[in-house]
């Protein structure tokens, strides 16, 4: 049947119309002609899906726009060229085939399609910002929502190439050259909805140039002397990556569990990159972590006491991100880390590193005297930095709960690495498999560093050194999450 002789016939009632235009789309959307024997494309039943499409578009853009974003008048019509370009199409139709009928029919079907797709991202939409959604969905939601977009075009022209009888070979030319159109277009508008966040250029206010010399003299001005004779536990901090708020939270959350519970109160150090803590809090950054490792050093018995350090950022083979624009930072790769530890005479060190690809560190890292935990393996991801989030999946596993509910760092790790796998197991990730390794003096010395620590009373250090130079490795089985102790002399981290 040709499109001139396609002859539609409006209901009475306009739901009637409603309803049948719904089924229409429907049928459109799996590729089938019957589309043309239930659409019913009147001039008012277009202005209604026009307007439902237009409202159901500037929904989902509210509901997926951040917090103080304003409307954007660009990305309106970027939306609105759509519907005008489908509709030139038709009225094209209709006068070539001499038929008045066909001006609203491609129009028609795909604003009912666009509504139903927005009314679906809308409600995705929303159960994501209540955080009801898997976390490995949200990278796949924009490839989802692009699909949704070209398959209710492409459908349409399918129907419309079969109807005119298009030879197979046409439609797979015009099938590809719309695929490609619009995807381009999609993503040259992406960053054009119809709310838009104003973006904010960071800025350095004229106080914080002065304030942060200060801020960090301050800062390393309170970390008090060890006492003789006694093993003291010092603490430092690092939150590397400024644009993430659970980065700062997470420092300052260990930081304070080390201060209250652990007694490292007058020992604590916390450099924190964050966008809005330059007049409260000193930055991190290569110098001034190097100064407070030096400071804490000279602060420290050598012999006696112990350094616990965090680091907490995004991260990547053998590096994690310092970053707090305008400021251009150099990244803190394990090398330099290393080195500085070296330079500032601290002898023993349990070092805490939560961030992607963290197991990257621990070669360098890795001495005699040295605890090394990270939250992931070499080539392995770790999950849990969102903005809605107060601490890592690390970080909540590792000090919010094994910490708290253990006496030894072994223990606290292995409870942590277990609730860590079972988290993203649950929501769909690949498990980032946490790692710790134990040099050999410290393997020796541990236990009574952690009796100083886990113990109110602190008592001395008994002089426990031994002088093998093996390391061991803690690794969760991400089969069974049983623990398995090698050597590294004869296993690869």
């Amino acid at each position: 049947m040709s499109l001139a002789s396609l002859k539609t016939v409006s209901l009475q009632r306009f739901s009637l119309n409603f309803a049948a235009n719904i089924i229409a789309t429907l049928w459109m959307l799996v590729g089938s002609t019957r589309a043309f024997s239930w659409v019913k494309p009147t001039f008012v039943q277009f202005a209604v899906f026009a307007l439902l499409a237009l409202g159901s578009n500037v929904l989902f853009s509210w509901l997926a726009a951040p917090d103080g974003s304003i409307f954007n008048e660009q990305g309106l019509v970027s939306y609105l060229i759509w519907p005008m370009i489908i509709l030139l199409g038709g009225i094209i139709l209709a006068r070539r085939a001499a038929n008045q009928a066909l001006v609203f029919v491609p129009v028609v079907l795909w604003l009912v399609a666009d509504t139903l797709s927005a009314l679906l991202q809308s409600l995705v939409q929303f159960l994501g910002s209540y955080s009801w959604l898997p976390d490995w969905s949200y990278s796949f939601l924009p490839t989802l929502f692009l699909v949704l977009f070209l398959w209710q075009t492409l459908a349409l022209l399918w129907i419309f190439s079969r109807r005119l009888r298009i030879p197979w070979w046409e439609r797979i030319i015009v099938i590809i050259g719309a695929v490609a159109l619009l995807t381009i277009w999609q993503r040259n508008v992406a960053d054009q909805p119809i709310f838009k966040q104003i973006p904010v250029e960071p800025v350095l206010e004229e106080a914080a140039l002065y304030e942060q010399p200060r801020l960090l003299q301050e800062a390393l001005a309170r970390i008090d002397p060890s006492i003789p004779g006694k093993s003291d536990w010092y603490f430092m901090g690092v939150a590397g990556f400024s644009d993430q708020n659970v980065f700062r939270s997470e420092i300052n959350k260990v930081r304070e569990l080390f201060d209250v519970r652990f007694g490292t109160s007058g020992h604590s150090l916390a450099l924190i990159n964050n966008n809005y803590t330059w007049l409260d809090e000193p930055i991190a950054t290569k110098t001034s972590i190097l100064r407070g490792l030096k400071r804490i050093g000279q602060q420290m018995n050598a012999d006696e006491d112990v350094l616990f350090m965090t680091l907490s950022s995004h991260g990547d083979q053998d590096f994690i991100h310092l970053s707090n624009p305008p400021l251009a930072m150099d990244n803190l790769d394990a090398t330099w880390l290393r080195e500085s530890l070296d330079a500032s005479g601290i002898r023993w060190r349990v070092i805490v590193v939560s961030a992607c690809y963290s197991g990257s560190f621990i070669d360098e890292l890795a001495s005699p005297t040295t605890v090394v935990i990270t939250a992931s393996a070499t080539d392995k991801m770790s999950f849990g930095c969102t903005n809605s989030a107060e601490m890592t999946y690390f970080g909540q596993a590792f000090f919010a709960e094994s910490l708290r509910e253990n006496t030894s760092f072994s223990a606290a790790f292995k409870d942590a690495a277990y609730r860590v796998k079972e988290r993203e197991l649950y929501m769909g990730f690949e498990p980032s498999e946490p790692q710790m390794v134990i040099g050999s003096l410290m393997e020796t010395a541990l236990p009574a560093f952690e009796q100083v620590l886990f113990d109110k009373t602190r008592p001395p250090l008994a002089s426990i050194i031994d002088t093998s130079n093996a390391t061991t490795t803690i690794n969760i089985s991400p089969d069974t999450g049983a623990d398995t102790v090698v050597d590294d002399k004869n296993t690869a981290n």
